[in-house]
């Protein structure tokens, strides 16, 4: 899309505006003081010129010369011009335009660059003072007294609400300026919080998988290898399941890194493997008893339908729960117990065995894994020893969660 000639011709001043400042005052400052050194050389007709003709534009130059400093000292300057002015006017020469060129400079500089109350205080007095320096000059008794006080009053308004004007603009212009920025800052932070929990939900499913399928199936390996002179026919069994641990270890690997790509990239591959919930409580049940693990599974109350997010929660806290038993005691069996009560879903996974120190004070990735699962959709949980020996995980979820889950707890 084309820029507009004339804007780029606004913007290119505006530029050399910005680069050299003192370049464009001092043009602006000879420009006025050839409009204000022409004013001292009209009058009306039936009018006697001044006595003092070279007085006016001594005072008009003064005057103009005072503008160069209308950036560092904007009310002096307004100070300045309205007194030679004043004095002109009372010398005798006619109150024009031309006359008040350079107050309508200092007073439009005055409204932008101070506030409305400093604008207000020196424009009602310099206004005062032309108007009552217009009324009794004798340079314009030949005017009526409206047209010699609603002139001076219009000239100088015109200059005031521009200078408003600018100021105003100046500070929208600030104000969008720095809501854009704080927007920009808020969008990077919230892409890098994204990243952040995306990270850490890649890592919590990918150690839930492997961890759990990989203890499975060195305690599986492990049994087959003791088990594998005296009981063949058992072995062959343990052996059976191990390959299942590693086919499923599989499928949800690919489940799980299938969901880190496009759909450009999967293209051609079939559909992937629903996520895995409660339902599926019997295989990991099957799969911990032929690692040599006893998994009992109870249930009280009425049990209620989950959102995908709190049925992949629940089962991954379960499945790492019984993943530590596998690694961390000695127990051969364990306990889950499903409490549904009100809108809330109680998980406990306990065992009888003594746990090592690091599986007792909960310091491994497994237990804060966990926790961050169930924070994750509004939960909690605790894990610890038991007072009577043996090691408890206890978790409360809500059976729909509190905590939007971008794809989260689903994926």
């Amino acid at each position: 899309m084309s820029i507009p000639l004339e804007r780029r011709y606004a913007d290119r001043l505006e530029e050399f505006a910005e680069q050299h400042p003192f370049l464009v005052d001092l043009a602006m400052v000879l420009g006025l003081m050839g409009c204000a050194t022409f004013g001292t050389s009209l009058s009306l007709p039936s009018a006697d010129p001044p006595v003092q003709d070279k007085a006016g534009v001594v005072l008009m130059g003064v005057a103009c010369l005072a503008l160069l400093r209308h950036r560092a000292n904007p009310r002096t300057v307004v100070v300045i011009t309205t007194a030679c002015t004043v004095t002109a006017v009372v010398m005798g020469y006619l109150l024009t335009p031309l006359l008040l060129a350079p107050i309508m400079a200092g007073l439009y500089w005055l409204a932008t660059l101070t506030d409305r109350r400093t604008t207000r205080v020196y424009g009602v007095g310099t206004m005062v003072a032309v108007i009552v320096a217009a009324v009794f000059t004798d340079s314009m008794d030949h005017l009526s007294l409206l047209l010699r006080t609603i002139g001076p009053f219009f000239w100088l308004m015109l200059p005031l609400a521009a200078g408003n004007m600018t100021r105003l603009r100046r500070a929208y212009l600030q104000a969008v300026q720095a809501r854009a920025e704080h927007a920009e800052r808020t969008r990077e932070e919230e892409a890098r919080l994204r990243v952040t929990e995306e990270r850490m939900r890649i890592a919590r499913e990918l150690h839930d998988v492997v961890a759990h399928h990989m203890a499975l199936a060195n305690a599986q390996a492990g049994t087959a290898a003791h088990l594998a002179l005296t009981r063949p026919e058992q072995t062959q069994k343990i052996l059976n399941d191990l390959t299942g641990t590693t086919s499923s270890a599989l499928r949800e690997l690919k489940a799980a890194l299938g969901l880190l790509r496009q759909d450009g990239e999967v293209a051609g591959s079939g559909p992937l493997d629903p996520s895995p919930g409660l339902s599926r409580l019997p295989e990991l049940v099957s799969a911990c008893e032929s690692a040599g693990l006893k998994v009992t599974v109870d249930t009280e109350g009425e049990p209620q339908p989950l959102s995908p997010g709190v049925d992949l929660t629940a089962y991954r806290i379960v499945q790492e729960a019984l993943t530590n038993v596998t690694k961390h005691a000695t127990a051969e069996a364990a306990r889950v117990l499903l409490t549904y009560t009100g809108s809330r879903l109680l998980i406990t996974v306990s065992n009888d065995g003594p746990s090592k120190p690091e599986a007792a004070r909960g310091r491994g990735f497994g237990v804060m894994g966990m926790r961050e699962r169930a924070l994750s959709i509004g939960g909690e949980l605790c894990a610890g020893p038991r007072p009577q020996g043996g090691f408890e995980v206890t978790t409360a979820l809500p059976l729909q969660p509190s905590v939007h889950l971008a794809e989260g707890a689903g994926a």
